[in-house]
């Protein structure tokens, strides 16, 4: 009876120890994201109303640094939008480029007569060339957007709107989605299934992770893509900060720490971005991320870092411990599962054990997928595409366990090199991690041949 109760404990440690990762991490969140649609869909309709061409006066700035290919479609999208063109003010402000962006800007100027355009030039950066236009800035709202996507016909009155009707709503980024029509126009079937599934992620991401976020005012950052504030707001901060990779986050921080205002997600402003162009750039951009996440996080949380209370009052520290501290113990967890069958756990045990918790993310993933669904309801056109690709549900699992690795080796690089926008490729990573490993072994065999000639000349003094 002893062994009976011996092993049933062991099967509950073992099932519990495998599943419950996912369950906390994905399965709870997937039905706190679904309960917050339900209440956002009231609480929206009571504190947003229509303006009634009561608009006010916004700059909109993009960074241009090498944007002839993209700048055009991105400020017609500003052009065909619904919000007054007499009423935006935009800054192309310039960070060194070197094609013919400027070309492209006066071709805008003569096709786009009503919009003001306005061209400056910097020379030290894209965080100082942000921070030029925004002491240029007239409006009463600063936007910010890339050069290099599209704006949703209605985003900018979404959010504008959002903020009249909320006076204590001082910054909100916009829900970020890749281009679906570039998406589809892509040539070669793994590229176009990695660009759907890069599709899928920004539409959880923004439509049911910042979403819930905001509820709970713990939006970490204010996407850098599509981003709103108060010019109150924002001129009251330090600004952009050239030390970091990441200087959306750095002012998202700023507003939070500095300011102690709130962040919010404007679910129906949609801005578009390119879709990665390869593996090899969705590595070197996660990688970006994750670093700059890290830099940041020094900058304001290193003292409260080491008070362990912070864990449970600053949502901020939890991320960070999340994404970090405990990516480690996660990579483990990995590997631990191909070693059970070490310890003589069964074959089947170990396969039910990985296809449980593979069934558990991508059930979390379809909860997911009908929570944005909701969000789409205003957005026919975006959801009909959305709701056909039902079946990444299935794939997300093994490309979120991807991205895992892609910023794990973000943080290792974080910890061995200093920041730097150019970071290193997995073709370069591979390379060097050969060059060091026949270091290595240069060493090893240079010390085996010392080690090899004081026994041989100890054997003839014998």
């Amino acid at each position: 009876m002893a062994d009976i109760f011996q092993n049933i404990g062991d099967a509950i440690f073992f099932w519990m120890a495998w599943i419950i990762i996912p369950f906390i991490m994905e399965i709870l969140p997937a039905i706190g994201g679904f309960i917050i649609l339900v209440k956002k869909h009231f609480t929206l309709k009571k504190s947003t109303q229509s303006l009634e061409g009561r608009f006010p006066e916004i700059t909109i700035i993009v960074p241009v640094y090498n944007s002839a290919d993209t700048l055009y479609d991105c400020i017609k999208s500003i052009n065909d939008s619904t919000y007054p063109n007499e009423l935006i003010d935009i800054l192309l402000v310039n960070n060194m480029s070197t094609d013919n962006s400027f070309d492209v800007y006066r071709q805008l100027q003569n096709d786009y007569k009503d919009l003001a355009i306005q061209w400056l030039n910097s020379k030290q950066g894209k965080s100082k060339a942000l921070n030029l236009a925004l002491f240029n800035a007239k409006g009463k709202y600063i936007v910010h957007i890339d050069s290099d996507g599209l704006l949703d016909k209605d985003a900018i009155e979404n959010i504008v709107t959002r903020f009249e009707c909320n006076e204590d709503i001082h910054c909100m980024t916009g829900a970020i989605m890749v281009n679906p029509e570039l998406v589809d126009n892509t040539k070669g079937f793994a590229k176009r299934l990695l660009r759907k599934c890069e599709f899928f992620e920004y539409a959880q991401a923004f439509l049911a992770g910042r979403n819930f976020q905001s509820e709970f005012d713990s939006v970490f950052t204010l996407s850098g893509a599509f981003s709103a504030f108060r010019k109150s707001t924002i001129l009251k901060t330090q600004m952009y900060n050239t030390d970091t990779l990441c200087e959306d986050t750095h002012v998202t921080l700023q507003i939070r720490k500095i300011l102690k205002q709130k962040v919010h997600l404007c679910e129906n402003a949609i801005f578009y971005v390119e879709p990665i162009e390869n593996v090899s750039r969705l590595y070197l951009q996660r990688q970006r991320w994750q670093r700059g996440e890290l830099e940041v996080a020094h900058m304001f949380l290193e003292k409260e870092m080491k008070l362990v209370k912070g864990f449970a009052s600053n949502f901020m520290i939890r991320v960070i411990i999340f994404d970090h501290t405990f990516a480690f113990p996660r990579m483990i967890w990995y590997f631990a599962l191909l070693c059970l069958m070490l310890f003589y756990y069964d074959l089947s045990l170990v396969l039910g054990s990985i296809a449980i918790i593979f069934t558990l993310y991508i059930l979390s993933a379809f909860l997911f997928y009908m929570v944005i669904l909701g969000y789409l309801k205003s957005k026919p056109d975006i959801k009909k595409y959305y709701r056909t690709k039902w079946y990444l549900c299935i794939l997300m699992p093994l490309y979120n366990l991807m991205v895992f690795w892609f910023r794990f080796a973000g943080i290792i690089n974080g910890i061995n090199t200093s920041s730097s926008w150019r970071a290193r490729t997995p073709d370069e990573e591979s390379d060097a991690f050969r060059t060091v490993v026949r270091k290595d072994f240069k060493h090893v065999a240079s010390l085996f041949g010392k080690l090899r000639k004081v026994a041989n000349n100890e054997a003839d003094i014998n």
